[in-house]
């Protein structure tokens, strides 16, 4: 029997592109106990308050427009991942890029959105795990109106 070993690097990544298939398939009531549990999330500048896991589960199920398959008809495309492990501690940090591409009836494929995500991991129980994301960094909006039901540059007040 072989046993593969994956570097924290390499962990924290994976769970990086497991939010993008999680995403991209509309298992948003899933994240906010699942890949979401230990985290908090910064949609908006101070002094809003941040979110916990199940709240941003919440935040994306009133806000994502999910078409007739049940997904957001979109791709997250997470690049430049830039990881520092604290093997010590059991924590890490992530810098990386992400462009939104989305394909409808209604609209041909497109990119959508761009911008970065910082965030905050730890090791929990042998697993990797989110424990802060900022959404404030986005960079670049295209045509969300088949994305969104509000204007990304107009976040809706947070609640917890």
């Amino acid at each position: 029997m072989v046993t593969l070993m994956t570097s924290s690097e390499t962990a924290v990544t994976n769970v990086l592109y497991r939010y993008a298939e999680m995403i991209d398939s509309g298992r948003f009531e899933e994240m906010g106990e699942g890949l979401f549990a230990h985290a908090e999330f910064i949609v908006a500048p101070p002094p809003a308050p941040m979110i916990d896991g199940p709240a941003m589960s919440r935040l994306l199920v009133a806000t994502t427009i999910r078409h007739s398959d049940g997904t957001p008809a979109t791709k997250h495309v997470i690049t430049n991942p830039i990881v520092e492990v604290d093997e010590a501690a059991g924590t890490a940090t992530c810098r990386s890029y992400y462009t939104v591409f989305q394909q409808t009836d209604g609209v041909p494929l497109q990119p959508i959105a761009a911008g970065r995500y910082h965030d905050r991991f730890a090791r929990i129980d042998g697993e990797w795990c989110f424990t802060q994301r900022d959404y404030t960094m986005l960079d670049m909006i295209g045509d969300t109106s088949q994305h969104l039901r509000m204007d990304p540059r107009h976040p809706p007040e947070p609640s917890t």
